[in-house]
């Protein structure tokens, strides 16, 4: 089965729809950073590097420093699927970083959405 293109397309082609998403409901950009660390552990350094390098979504994952265990608490539906139930570990984390992005959009409260 090929892989879905999302995979193989950079998170800096994404990043800018993220901070555009977020901005038009009052967040910022340093909120959708703050987020991105959080879920994968890369420092803001290590981020910027990453955008800068047009690395892909699969590679992004692979390469994070370390993805946060609390991810696992992430639960709800983006793109109609619920992310609990994805199977497909890289997916999973790309719909984690999507629905964090949602939530973030949404207005909720940061220490809400990092699972404080």
């Amino acid at each position: 089965m090929p892989k879905h293109r999302i995979y193989t397309m950079s998170v800096a082609h994404v990043y800018p729809l993220y901070i555009t998403k977020v901005e038009k409901k009052k967040r910022t950009k340093s909120e959708v950073d703050e987020v991105i660390r959080w879920l994968t552990g890369y420092s803001q350094e290590g981020l910027e590097a990453q955008l800068e390098k047009q690395t892909d979504f699969e590679t992004f994952f692979a390469e994070a420093p370390g993805l946060n265990p609390s991810r696992a608490l992430i639960k709800g539906v983006v793109c109609g699927v619920r992310v609990e139930d994805i199977e497909e570990p890289t997916m999973r984390e790309i719909r984690y970083l999507d629905k964090l992005i949602d939530e973030l959009a949404k207005g909720k409260a940061m220490e809400k959405i990092l699972r404080e």
